[in-house]
């Protein structure tokens, strides 16, 4: 019984620990990894071998858990976790070390699992370190049994243990058997559709209902999805209808649009497990024409849940962006909804190319609630494309879009490729990638060689480079990766001149099995219920793997071949590597490729094949087993490259688009294998320089070539690229000129009356602003009768074109309404009609005053100032028009904005109007003046914006070098059919004897053919068939003077001098005579002129003149006195010409002649030793006087010799040692300088090129200079005066470095020189210079001044003995000469006492003492310290007041003592001590004996 009890409470042990293990088990659930079996296979494996094992658990913190078998061999396990330790997810083998990631269980509620199943991207570097616990889940027990334990068990021992586990075993099975009955497990199961949705096509408007049934226990949840993304039928009622009974469900789409067209999946799931079902609906729009895109904008329809139909309108919108590598650039629109609803927001998406774009580190976007932008961090080519913007809402959604171009940024090395592009990852698997590119438009100087593939491990920033030698093709496949780690890769292209810059790093991958990706990116299969079900499989330790099947080569270059298989059936939980083996095609001899490593991915990628040969290959698989058997060949592959470059596209046809694009076309390359897209380039026309018009390759075979110089000529040309490389380019596209195309103009504005008669009406209109790219070729007028509020229909009232905006309206009924429009042609057509006009009845005008002026344009509008141009009215009025006034306002003021713009009467019919507001409109209009008043302004002109257009230019004056005076006009904005119109005071020139008008291509040139007085005015040019292109000059009288005196200087051309003639003496005495003109042609000549004779190279003259400098030169070896005169250069240069001139002569000529000789001597004494410095004297800072001097061109062998007074300086003399040589300046320390070092110091060099010698006269002038630069060091060392107080008076001092006895010095006060006195004195002690005033008062404060000599003017140092200054001073001498006084009359004893004083005893003791003080001191005496009072045996005396005597008669030894006199005044006390020593000669015999 007890026995049974035992077993009980071991069961319930055992049960207490499972659910312990199962609540830390729960602990994993709850992160987003997957599954890991290992961490919970104890509880299985001690219920299904409980039979035949018996488990004993040894646990402690920090341990292995051992489990014993019958065989003695012992499993290890991780120990339990304690209770409150933190959760490790690192998997340990027997030795502790790390060996991969245990994977914890997931646990999530239905929700969680919808949100994981949307999310499509997880971290990849977690997703590696997953993948590496999986691949080591089943081969970890496999190791742990490797470890083996053998114990010694007596036979009791074995026959009780035995006896216990037969019983254990029974209570387990009973056990076991009971918790199978009551297992609900066996009722369960996982859902399946009995009936799945079917896929359905519709049309558009329609409704649709998709129906399944399902089946499951528990009952199965149901959740639908568009595209992978959760539908939620609650929050869009108005749009989706879902309904579940009965195990049946479906999901209603309502009113289906384009947008509908989805894949739709129905996902089921309860604890047993989940299932899913694909419908693909389609929705079909009914209509003639071509089917709208996703992006095309579509009408908007009423929105039944906010009951309104909103509007958009989008505005500010991005142009054509252009941006470089690495640059930051943003894009934005205005967005405005209307109406508004309280608390709605569109939904904003940006595209690229049709592909939504979602944020990143590169991509930034914003919405503001009115503004969209996106922001693209530092550019790369892979960012060029076109760009939309959608606005969605209720009512449906609008489009803008624009390219974006991404120049390539500058090349740091001159001809190298630009950066690869579009970098990614393909076929990843355990050690092994396929990387692929696109190759960059630009190949610089030369074509690519070749590509560099480098990796770099994620987490890291070390980059290894994956190939030695440069690869061809835009794929490559590295191999050699690590299993589990996450990479990313950039490529680098190469050609002749260098290595490009890398490319932007492509996306992370895992080095991992696609099946494991896959498993680990599908997420879980259904919630966690709390309950963990494992399946027992036979163990596969020991199988050798079968062999692969379905060896096929994938790939085939003449650099590598790649092969790929599929795993065997057979390979365990162990996992298996692969061997490849290679075979030359007629052979039997198999090669194994990889013997040093087997690879773990079932790709491989073989180099170094020879190429042109054929090969089998045949792969084996292996493991801890051993090898298997080969799998079958994959059949003869020849080692050549199978992809061929593509073919060169057809021949592009470039067409105009607008100012700055062309749009091309061309045919498709024929037969390409794996087109990655086309390049276009472009060149100017008569250049040879190609450059590309995109950097990211596009598909299509049409292209905007964007970004282009307006007017100038292109041609454009093709190339395709695939893997294998570049096409040959096609040939090149017809000339184009770069200018918009042309279109059918605007409309005509402001049509008005101007004049009426009875049965007639003059009308007037504006031109439109847009003339289509083509000249408005006439108007075209319609009419129409109004009746109250009936109108009538539009008749013609003109059937040939007007070439005027005016119009005279006959055959008219009088007293009846019209209304008027108007149509505008060119070349491209009619132009849509104006607005109608206002009701205008013909009824003659009876005014007096003139109609309205009419054609009023603007020219010349610039940021501050535009010409205004009309004509006058068709009516006058009663008298003619004498005048005009022009008015004008901003076009958001009100009609009380207007304001005149001058204040006197116009007489002109135009007028420049300044002042305005740069980026401001204004509008104007004119009013006509008579003698009867002023009429009704003319109809309104604008809105104008004041604003410079961009590459606007003005007429300049130019003058030829003929001195022809012209004016100038360009226009780079040229189009088919534009015109320069050269007007004078705004009207058009008809005389042509004044101008004559050349023009060539984009510009004009108006030559004066006499320019007079007579061409003064306003000169203006207007290009035609342009946006208002235009520009003046106004040529005033000073104006025109000053362009005349620059005709004269262009016809009588003089070569400019930059440096007239000059003469500088060169090495040897050359003289060399120069001058520089500052431009010349090469066809410049020099005449060399000497006194008006010609002179020409030769012995004596050199000469040379470098056109490059404009340096002319003409060298002499010296001067003679035959050289005196006048030296000239005459220049020609075409029909320029140019003098200039040098004159030697005189005491200027001597001279020169001198120095030249000089120069030479110079020159020929250098040739030996020679003095580099001259002998010459310099003074240190401590005042010791130095002679110095430099030589050069010396030898060791070289004699230096010194003398003084002509007397040579041995090397044993005194002299000598002051004597230094070194780095070539020789040095003679003098030291302080005095009288006996007067004298002529002489050095002298001597060896076998020659002798130099340099002199110093230290004797009258000389030693005079030296003695005033000692004086300048000596005053420069001087430091500030300072001030110090004695018991005489006070000291003003400064202190020098050394101070000589000839320095003078001059002391003053108050700018005054000081007299010396007895009072006042000044002097030199030392290295102090000094001024002492005795007894100061009142009358010596002041500044005071040192005067000291320093060889010029004097150096003065000041002081203002002032103030505190003086009041410190003279406190301080006040206190010192009180002291002063005080100790020459204090007290005290001045001598005739002794110090000790020995006297026998019974003899007579007499001491006199000399005493000293005034006032006569006060006298007394001590004895030890005891005063003495004058009696018989003491006899004090003092006498004359300087004696003080003591006597003794009879002294005994009582008199022994310290006795002391002392004497004291008022000033001070002091004591004269002495000893007394009194002896008995008796004694002292006795002391002996």
């Amino acid at each position: 019984m007890s026995g049974s009890v035992q077993v009980v409470q071991k069961l319930q042990h055992q049960r207490q620990e499972q659910q312990q293990h199962h609540y830390e088990s729960s602990y994993h659930l709850s992160t987003k990894s997957s599954v890991s079996q290992q961490a919970f296979s104890a509880l299985k494996t001690t219920e299904t071998t409980s039979r035949r094992q018996k488990t004993v658990v040894k646990t402690k913190k920090g341990q292995e858990t051992v489990v014993k078998t019958k065989k003695g061999q012992e499993v290890f396990k991780l120990s339990p976790l304690p209770k409150r330790a933190k959760r490790t997810y690192l998997a340990m083998d027997t030795d502790k070390e790390v060996i991969g990631y245990v994977i914890p269980v997931f646990r999530a509620n239905h929700d969680v699992v919808r949100g994981l199943m949307e999310s499509q991207e997880e971290d990849v570097t977690e997703e590696g370190i997953n993948y590496v616990a999986m691949r080591n889940l089943f081969v970890r027990e496999a190791k742990e049994a490797m470890h083996v334990r053998v114990e010694k068990k007596t036979r009791t021992t074995h026959i009780r243990e035995s006896a216990e586990r037969m019983q254990l075993s029974r209570t387990i099975d009973e056990w076991t058997e009971f918790r199978k009955k009551m297992n609900p497990d066996s009722l369960t199961h996982p859902p399946e559709f009995i009936i799945k949705p079917r896929g359905q096509t519709v049309w558009e408007g329609k409704n649709l209902k998709l129906h399944c049934t399902v089946a499951g226990w528990p009952k199965p949840r149901i959740a639908w999805y568009k595209n992978n993304v959760l539908i939620d039928a609650k929050a869009h009622p108005d749009k989706y209808t879902a309904e579940s009974n009965y195990n049946m469900h479906s999901l209603e789409i309502k009113n289906c649009d384009f947008l509908d067209t989805a894949q739709y999946r129905a996902s089921v799931l309860n604890v047993k497990g989940e299932s899913s079902s694909v419908a693909t609906v389609v929705v079909k729009r009914f209509q003639d024409g071509e089917e709208a895109g996703p992006l095309d904008p579509k009408p908007h329809g009423f929105c039944p849940e906010h009951g309104v139909t909103f509007r958009t309108t989008i505005i500010d919108k991005f142009e054509v962006a252009f941006g470089s590598e690495g640059e930051t650039l943003s894009l934005g629109c205005t967005v405005i909804i209307y109406p508004t609803v309280k608390k709605y927001q569109p939904d904003v998406v940006w595209y690229r190319n049709s592909v939504p774009l979602k944020p990143s580190k590169w991509i930034h976007t914003h919405w503001s609630g009115e503004r969209a932008t996106l922001t693209l961090v530092h550019l790369n080519k892979e960012d060029e494309g076109m760009y939309t913007l959608r606005v969605n809402t209720k009512s449906g959604f609008d489009t803008y879009s624009a390219y974006v171009f991404v120049r390539d940024s500058e090349v740091e090395v001159e001809g190298v490729p630009v950066a690869p592009l579009d970098v990614r990852c393909h076929d990843a698997n355990k050690d092994y990638v396929v990387v692929t590119w696109k190759q960059p438009a630009v190949e610089g100087s030369s074509s690519i060689l070749g590509y560099y593939i480098d990796r770099c491990e994620v987490g890291t920033h070390h980059w290894a480079q994956c190939n030695d030698n440069p690869v061809k093709y835009a794929r490559y496949p590295v191999t050699g990766l690590v299993e589990g780690r996450s990479y990313i890769f950039r490529v680098r292209a190469v050609n002749m001149a260098g290595v490009s810059r890398s490319s932007r790093v492509s996306e992370a991958v895992v080095a991992m099995d696609p099946s494991d990706r896959a498993r680990l990116r599908a997420g879980p299969s259904a919630p966690w219920t709390g309950m963990i079900k494992f399946t027992e499989e036979d163990p596969t330790v020991g199988v050798i793997p079968g062999e692969p099947t379905d060896v096929v080569v994938t790939e085939a270059t003449k650099s590598y071949v790649v092969l790929a298989w599929k795993p065997p059936v057979q390979r365990g939980h162990e996992g298996v590597m692969y061997y490849i083996e290679k075979c030359i095609s007629g052979s039997d001899t198999w090669q194994r490729v990889n013997t040093g490593m087997p690879v773990k991915s079932p790709r491989f990628a073989l180099f170094d094949l020879a190429e042109g040969k054929a090969y089998n290959f045949r792969v084996r698989c292996c493991n801890s087993a051993g090898v298997g058997e080969p799998s079958v060949a994959t059949g003869e592959t020849t080692v050549a490259d199978k992809l061929d470059l593509p073919s060169a596209p057809g021949s592009p046809v470039a067409t105009r688009n607008t100012d700055t694009s062309v749009v091309v076309f061309w045919a498709a390359s024929k037969n390409v294998v794996h087109l990655v897209g086309y390049y276009i380039e472009c060149s100017v026309v008569g250049t040879d320089v190609w450059m590309p018009c995109n950097n990211k390759p596009v598909k299509q075979t049409r292209f905007v070539c964007h970004g282009l110089t307006t007017g100038a000529n292109y041609v454009f040309r093709v190339k395709a690229v695939n893997a294998a490389g570049y096409s040959q380019s096609s040939s090149s596209s017809e000339a184009v000129v770069v200018q918009a195309a042309i279109a059918i103009p605007g409309k005509p504005t402001g049509v008005t009356l101007v004049e009426a008669v009875k049965d007639c009406m003059v009308l007037s209109w504006t031109a439109p602003a847009k003339n289509g790219g083509a000249d408005i070729r006439g108007y075209f007028v319609d009419y129409r009768t109004v009746k109250g509020d009936v109108v009538g229909k539009w008749h013609e009232m003109n059937h040939k074109a007007l070439t005027t905006t005016t119009y005279k309206a006959e055959n008219l009924k009088e007293n009846v309404f019209y209304q008027f429009q108007v149509r505008a042609m060119n070349m491209a057509g009619v132009s849509k009609a104006s607005l109608p006009s206002a009701a205008l009845e013909c009824k003659e005008w009876t005014i007096t005053v003139p109609g309205g002026p009419i054609g009023l344009h603007v020219l010349e509008v610039r940021d501050t100032s535009a010409v205004i141009l009309w004509e006058p009215p068709t009516f006058n009025g009663r008298t003619p028009v004498n005048g005009y006034y022009l008015d004008l306002k901003e076009t958001s003021a009100g009609e009380e904005g207007w304001k005149a713009a001058h204040e006197k009467v116009n007489k002109n019919k135009y007028m420049k109007v300044t002042g305005l507001k740069a980026g401001t409109s204004y509008v104007f209009r004119v009013r006509a003046q008579n003698l009867a008043g002023v009429g009704k302004p003319s109809a309104v002109l604008g809105p104008i914006l004041a604003q410079t257009r961009p590459g606007t230019k003005e007429i300049y004056v130019d003058v030829d070098d003929d001195g022809v005076i012209s004016m100038v006009f360009e226009c780079s904005e040229m189009k088919e059919g534009s015109q320069f119109i050269w007007s004078k005071n705004y009207k058009a020139i008809t005389d042509t004897s004044r101008l004559t008008i050349v023009t060539e291509k984009g510009k004009s040139r108006a030559i004066f053919n006499s320019p007079s007085l007579e061409d003064l005015g306003i000169f203006s040019c207007v290009v035609t068939n342009t946006d208002g292109i235009s520009s003046s000059y106004t040529l005033t009288e000073e104006g025109l003077k000053r362009l005349l005196d620059i005709s004269y200087d262009h016809k009588f051309p003089v070569i400019p001098f930059k440096n007239q003639m000059a003469m500088e003496l060169l090495e040897k005495g050359r003289v060399r005579f120069w001058t520089q003109v500052e431009k010349c042609t090469s066809a410049c000549q020099v005449e060399y002129v000497f006194n008006d004779v010609i002179v020409t190279q030769g012995k004596k003259y050199t000469m040379n003149f470098d056109k490059t400098t404009g340096i002319i030169e003409m060298f002499m070896d010296s001067l003679e006195v035959t050289d005196e005169g006048t030296f000239t250069f005459n220049l020609v240069d075409g029909k320029a010409k140019g003098t200039t001139s040098l004159v030697l002569i005189g005491d200027e000529f001597r001279a020169l002649q001198k120095k030249s000789e000089f120069e030479r001597a110079e020159w020929v004494r250098k040739q030996g030793p020679h003095f580099v410095e001259y002998l010459d004297f310099t003074v240190t800072e401590e005042c010791n006087v130095l002679l110095k001097c430099k030589i050069g061109n010396v030898k060791p062998e070289t004699e230096i010799t010194w003398s003084k007074d002509c007397i040579e300086i041995r090397e044993d003399d005194e002299d000598a040692k002051k004597i230094e040589r070194k780095d070539g300046e020789l040095t003679f320390n003098i030291g302080k300088i005095s009288k006996n070092d007067i004298g002529v110091y002489e050095v002298f060099l001597r060896d076998e090129r020659g002798k130099d010698k340099s002199k110093f006269s230290m004797t009258d002038a000389g030693y005079q200079a030296v003695m005033n630069e000692l004086f300048r060091v000596i005053a420069n060392s001087s430091s500030g005066i300072k001030v110090v107080s004695t018991e005489h008076g006070i000291i003003l001092y400064s202190m020098v470095t050394y101070c000589h006895e000839d320095v003078r010095v001059n002391w003053l006060h108050k700018d005054a020189k000081i007299a010396a006195s007895e009072r006042v004195k000044s002097g030199v002690t030392g290295e102090q210079l000094w001024l002492k005033i005795n007894e100061p008062t009142e009358k010596d404060k002041g500044k005071y001044t040192m005067d000291i000599f320093d060889g010029k003017d004097g150096l003065k140092r000041a002081f203002e003995l002032t103030g505190q200054a003086w009041q410190e001073a003279f406190e301080e001498f006040q206190r010192l000469k009180a002291a002063a006084i005080a100790e020459r009359n204090r007290a005290r004893v001045i001598g005739g006492l002794p110090d000790v004083v020995a006297i026998q005893e019974g003899k007579s003791l007499n001491l006199t003492g000399n005493v000293w003080g005034e006032p006569v001191p006060e006298v007394s005496w001590t004895k030890n310290d005891k005063e003495l009072v004058s009696d018989d045996r003491y006899k004090l005396k003092f006498e004359a007041g300087k004696f003080a005597s003591i006597t003794i008669a009879s002294v005994t030894t009582a008199d022994s003592g310290k006795y002391a006199l002392l004497v004291k005044n008022k000033y001070g006390t002091e004591a004269g001590e002495f000893t007394v020593s009194v002896y008995n000669p008796e004694e002292e015999e006795e002391k002996k004996g």
